[in-house]
């Protein structure tokens, strides 16, 4: 049973408040730490909402259990704790006026009124930054049937090291922080922890090789401090026009290592490709569920005359793709990275270059002492040590052939 009782509820934190006589009457001064939002008999402030990602009973290490918050028209505030949509006991329905007092507190004026606007509704991509807890945010912004909507997702202040993360082995992250060029690819679903990975890897390489690193990112979310090496961080939109053209002008900058935030069409798969077969360490994400899956996503991108091209330029680019899941942990205390490991050795590169996408996984299964590994192999692995249970498992495997390994 969540504790939703926590220090941030004291009374002496709360003030009655009569959202009838009183929102209307608010300035256009946004203020965080005015109370706007009904739980039972007592109102909250949006601060002290947002208090909940930095609760220490919430805290696993330097990462939140809680991952995002969610405000609907209509519906009361919830957070995704351990991946689950929990809605804030006795929290009422949030009403247009509260919604929009909200955004006005995390908004950019114009982006307030981007989001605000009847005439020509659009979503809303940005950040907030909690300066008063030094915790950042990546906000969207939406409407549905019933009115306006949005998310925020915290993103955590300090960069885990990379034995915190929680790679299958040692040998995994060492081997990819020791690479002088290559693409890094890192996929998985939203939330699956993409962003926490390639920042671990990154800083590690920052805190222990002299290198230039260059980062594309949309936006921003963690901040890292140069160390041995000198690092940049420019955010799509703001520092450079988008990922490719951020890319193209990385390129002339004379970087060792480049973090693309997302490939997402095929000008940045294409620069991507060619900086890594230029002597340049590459890191990007893809929204794919399994390893081979980014392969194939990638040839995808290009028109079908290219693809026996595509294959070779990827099958000498690509280093490492790792392909991860957040499963639930059997104590019920958070949640473990599962992960697919898929390296770029000999036998996988000529399956690459052929375009021979079925025996990617068969490759894998079997070349564990190359460092490689499947997702249902890792599953096996923490099922068998009583990390996850076998429901947790069948439900995040990629094969179903993993039901028969489990007995």
């Amino acid at each position: 049973m969540l504790n939703w009782q926590a220090s941030i509820f004291c009374s002496s934190m709360l003030e009655e408040f009569s959202f009838s006589d009183h929102l209307s009457e608010m300035s256009q001064q946004y203020d965080l730490n005015q109370a706007i939002y009904q739980v039972g008999q007592n109102s909250l402030s949006f601060a002290q909402i947002l208090n909940y990602f930095v609760d220490p009973s919430y805290q696993r290490g330097s990462l939140s259990r809680i991952s995002d918050l969610h405000v609907k028209t209509g519906r009361p505030v919830s957070f995704r704790i351990d991946d689950d949509l929990t809605p804030m006991p006795e929290g009422s329905g949030v009403s247009d006026e509260v919604i929009r007092y909200m955004l006005g507190v995390v908004l950019s004026e114009k982006h307030l009124a981007i989001a605000l606007s009847d005439d020509e509704p659009k979503d809303v991509d940005t950040a907030f930054e909690w300066k008063e807890k030094g915790v950042n945010f990546r906000i969207n912004v939406f409407r549905d049937r019933d009115g306006l909507a949005f998310v925020m997702r915290v993103l955590a202040s300090n960069i885990p090291s990379i034995q915190e993360v929680g790679l299958p082995s040692e040998k995994i992250w060492q081997d990819i922080t020791n690479l002088k060029r290559g693409l890094v690819l890192v996929t998985g679903v939203t939330g699956s922890g993409k962003s926490t990975t390639i920042s671990a890897l990154i800083n590690h390489i920052n805190l222990y090789r002299k290198t230039r690193i260059i980062t594309l990112e949309d936006p921003v979310e963690f901040l890292f401090k140069s160390e041995t090496s000198m690092v940049s961080q420019r955010q799509v939109g703001q520092d450079v026009p988008t990922f490719a053209g951020g890319l193209r002008s990385a390129l002339r900058e004379n970087p060792d290592v480049i973090f693309v935030g997302e490939i997402r069409d095929t000008e940045t798969a294409s620069l991507a490709l060619s900086a890594a077969e230029t002597g340049h360490l590459v890191f990007s994400t893809l929204h794919t569920r399994d390893a081979k899956g980014a392969l194939s996503r990638i040839v995808d991108m290009f028109p079908s005359e290219q693809t026996k091209s595509l294959c070779l330029q990827l099958s000498f680019s690509l280093s490492f793709v790792l392909s991860q899941k957040l499963v639930p942990r059997a104590d019920g205390n958070g949640r473990i990275l599962a992960m697919e490991v898929l390296k770029n050795i000999p036998a996988l590169g000529n399956l690459v270059r052929t375009g021979n996408w079925q025996q990617v996984y068969s490759t894998m299964e079997t070349q564990s002492k190359e460092g490689m590994m499947t997702m249902e192999q890792h599953l096996l692995h923490l099922y068998e040590h009583g990390v996850i249970t076998k429901e947790s498992a069948i439900t995040y495997t990629n094969e179903a052939s993993l039901l028969e390994r489990l007995g």
